[in-house]
């Protein structure tokens, strides 16, 4: 025994140097790290172990077995020492996570629809509930769609560069749409008489940003087609538009004006009861009967048909509706400026 140069002397301290550096980890991620120096194959219980191999035969059966017994102490310390740490761990990561039911909730901000988009689809329902139906069309359009079709002539003021957007090269003849007018023009050409549309939309034009302006902004126009029509049916349709949109008190009255694309032609006031600082006639937006130039250029006989159109921008209705003072606020994105409509989604 006296003679085996692996005895307790030389195995015991370098288990218990290992025991140590086990004992000393502090969680699972330094435990793993540390399992090479104490039971991997650079360590020193398997240094120990590789000289066995150039022993004599009679000592190794009995440093075989003291090396055997120390290799199984360590691996009993390391697993135990893994559960220690997962079991500390693991409550560690329960009180991290634990929620007090007692404490007051954190409101969190709920985002929602812009009012214009609120305001758009609140028209359209109006109109779908008459029983219309709902239009799209591009925005970049056809100088066609967007002027001859709508009987603009040639050399008209709304064609020229400091009022419409022109789509480069010129010659391709593409606009960005002035107004969702060519979506009644496709709406003719495309669906069987009679033709009740709405045509919700934004449009472009060469306005400078504002209190009052703005060079991106949303129309909706109506149009309907059918036999018979007159400005009665005109005024009857925006008559209870008006009273839906701003209050059963409301009247319009349409004063005499001139568009290409309808004769006779008229201007739209609204009596807005609830105007802010007092009722008053606040001005809205154009209408008259579709002129037959129009209804010709979409293949209608206007002696057969009859239709009326009108048109109003929404953030103009906004305005004087919600009483909203400067353009800015609707394009600046402010969270602050919609919250004030709610946060319907």
């Amino acid at each position: 025994m006296s003679g085996n140069p692996i005895n307790p002397s030389v195995v015991d301290p370098v288990v218990e140097a290992a025991l140590a550096a086990i004992a000393a980890t502090l969680d699972i991620a330094s435990l793993r790290a540390a399992r090479g120096a104490t039971v991997g194959e650079q360590s020193e219980i398997s240094k120990l172990n590789a000289t066995l191999k150039n022993m004599p035969n009679e000592f190794k059966a009995e440093a075989g077995a003291l090396i055997g017994a120390a290799r199984g102490r360590l691996n009993q310390a390391f697993a135990a020492r893994e559960a220690e740490l997962a079991a500390v761990e693991e409550q560690a990561k329960l009180v991290a996570e634990a929620v007090d039911v007692t404490a007051a909730p954190t409101k969190l901000a709920i985002g929602g629809r812009h009012p214009l988009s609120l305001l758009m689809d609140q028209i359209s329902d109006v109109f779908v509930g008459m029983g219309w139906e709902i239009a799209e069309g591009p925005e970049v359009e056809s100088e066609w769609f967007n002027f001859d079709a709508l009987n603009f002539d040639a050399d008209h003021p709304a064609r020229a560069m400091q009022d419409t957007f022109f789509v480069d090269p010129v010659e391709s003849h593409l606009v960005l749409r002035t107004h969702t007018s060519p979506v009644q023009v496709r709406s003719l050409l495309e669906r069987e008489l009679p033709v009740y549309v709405l045509c919700p939309g934004r449009v472009f034009r060469t306005d400078e940003l504002d209190a009052t302006h703005t060079p991106v902004f949303h129309q909706v126009e109506g149009l309907a087609i059918d036999k018979g029509l007159t400005m009665a049916d005109l005024r009857g349709t925006l008559e209870h538009f008006a009273r839906i949109m701003f209050g059963p008190e409301a009247q319009i009255r349409l004063r005499p004006s001139f568009f290409p694309f309808t004769e006779p032609s008229a201007e739209l006031d609204v009596w807005h009861p609830n105007a802010k600082g007092g009722a008053r006639w606040v001005e809205w937006g154009g209408c008259g009967m579709v002129n037959p130039n129009v209804l010709k250029a979409a293949g209608i006989d206007p002696e057969v048909y009859q239709g009326f159109a009108f048109g109003m921008g929404i953030e103009r209705t906004l305005m004087f509706r919600n009483g909203v003072l400067d353009m800015h606020d609707m394009v600046e994105s402010d969270i602050r400026f919609s919250q004030q409509f709610g946060v319907s989604l």
